[in-house]
């Protein structure tokens, strides 16, 4: 009877429809955007991660990184059907312990491209990569964001050259323009400054001031063959970091290589895997030694690498290897090593058992110099994927959770640099109890 009341006072002052219109309206902003309220409202403390010397510190602690790549996040953010995704691969990240993940804060041309042409962006894309970055932080994960290719995969290199040819402007048509193109350095600053002043659409956070960034690397595995003096290489590097650090200096930057000793390295033959490695035009330690690199990066393939190894050679050089870069890190470059992509594939010759015992030489390694606090400050393992992910894999690529003795190394691995160096408070809920047995 009150309710009956009500309606006809409503109804008789005019105001029931623009109630109901006002009602509506609030519906649809919830099921609209209120996804944005649930999903990014909950707030992490993240500090911004430092450098002394050859340690990343954290709130005043060392920070060794458990970590891994899943390159592919921003691509399937883009995507409302696959965006469920990266929920779960962070989520299933921070269960494991992990602290850091690698993934492309690029995609030039082509599908889903954040970057259409030079200086011309996809806001749909580019609301992808904001939603990465906000469900990152949402889960206590921090983000290493690659700027550009040297591959072919998601433009690259080759992308930006195709654009100054078609506009008229190219030197040459060779990929390894990308460096010394006065056209195409012009494109790629002009790509990092829209990308490091971003607004991210679910924070307000610009990227440069957001602590769940922690790291930006140059580029992926950098090579030009055409100087393999590494000249080439060195001049855009300079100049590339300078002009990253002249509008972010908040945040750590890498170069992003894969490790190689150049022609003029002492180690050229020594630790290099094959003689090759030495006429890609890189250099570990000349490309990192600058003061805008903040620290190294390192890969480790020693499948892709050698042809004719059996596999107790090959893990015999990749010990040999990782320390040699340790070593480097500590008296060279006095900076701390990140060994940003490591694997093994499953080739035709692939036994579960051996990419086991490849992962644990790899964390031991890092687990020792976390120990003794040496340079040696993290591990990304490539690649971690999710379920119905097959088309996006590659040798390389597993689901953890579906390989248990995989998954345990990984969470092992995690409980051990706690018991080094503490828990991270976006660690307690996750490890707390799961290392206290192991402690």
């Amino acid at each position: 009877m009150v309710k009956s009341s009500m309606n006809r006072m409503l109804v008789g002052n005019g105001l029931f429809y623009p109630i109901i219109g006002f009602a509506s309206f609030i519906a649809f902003l919830y099921l609209s955007f209120g996804n944005l309220w649930v999903n990014y409202s909950k707030e992490i403390n993240l500090s911004f991660v430092e450098r002394n010397g050859t340690q990343f510190i954290v709130e005043g602690k060392a920070f060794y990184i458990n970590g891994w790549n899943s390159y592919w996040l921003m691509d399937h953010a883009a995507d409302y059907t696959t965006r469920p995704r990266i929920r779960t691969m962070l989520q299933a990240g921070a269960k494991m312990g992990l602290t850091v993940c690698r993934t492309w804060a690029f995609n030039d041309g082509g599908y889903n491209a954040l970057q259409i042409s030079p200086g011309k962006f996809d806001e749909k894309v580019f609301r992808a990569l904001d939603h990465v970055i906000a469900e990152a932080r949402r889960n206590g994960i921090r983000l290493i964001l690659s700027l550009v290719n040297n591959l072919q995969a998601y433009g690259g290199k080759t992308q930006y050259v195709k654009w100054a040819w078609e506009e008229g402007v190219a030197l040459s048509s060779s990929n390894d323009s990308f460096f010394y193109d006065p056209s195409i350095r012009r494109y790629f600053k002009s790509y990092v400054k829209t990308v490091l002043t971003r607004r991210n659409i679910y924070t307000g956070i610009e990227y440069r001031d957001d602590p769940t960034i922690f790291a930006w690397e140059l580029i992926n595995e950098p090579r030009c063959m055409t100087d393999p003096s590494g000249d080439t290489l060195q001049d855009w590097i300079e100049e590339m970091s300078t002009f990253v650090k002249s509008i972010d200096r908040k945040h750590l930057l890498t170069v992003g290589l894969e490790g190689f000793y150049g022609p003029k390295s002492p180690k050229r033959t020594a630790a290099n895997p094959e003689f090759w490695a030495a006429d890609l035009g890189s250099d570990f330690v000349r490309n990192s030694i600058l003061s805008t690199v903040d620290f190294a990066s390192v890969h480790v393939y020693p499948d892709h690498w050698f042809k004719h190894k059996n596999f107790e050679e090959m893990l015999k050089f990749a010990a040999k290897w990782m320390l040699s870069h340790i070593e480097d890190g500590d008296r060279e470059l006095k900076k701390p090593v990140l060994f940003t992509e490591f694997g093994l594939s499953n080739n035709d010759d692939f036994e579960p058992a051996q990419r086991d015992r490849f992962l644990k030489l790899v964390l031991e390694v890092i687990y020792m110099s976390a120990k003794r606090n040496r340079s040696g400050a993290g591990s990304f393992f490539w690649q971690f994927l999710v379920e119905k992910m097959e088309r996006f894999s590659d040798e390389y690529g597993i689901v953890p959770w579906e390989s248990p003795s995989t998954y345990r190394l990984i969470t092992e691995q995690s409980c051990k640099l706690a018991k080094v160096h503490g828990l991270l408070p976006t660690q307690i809920d996750h490890l707390k109890n799961f290392c206290a047995p192991r402690n």
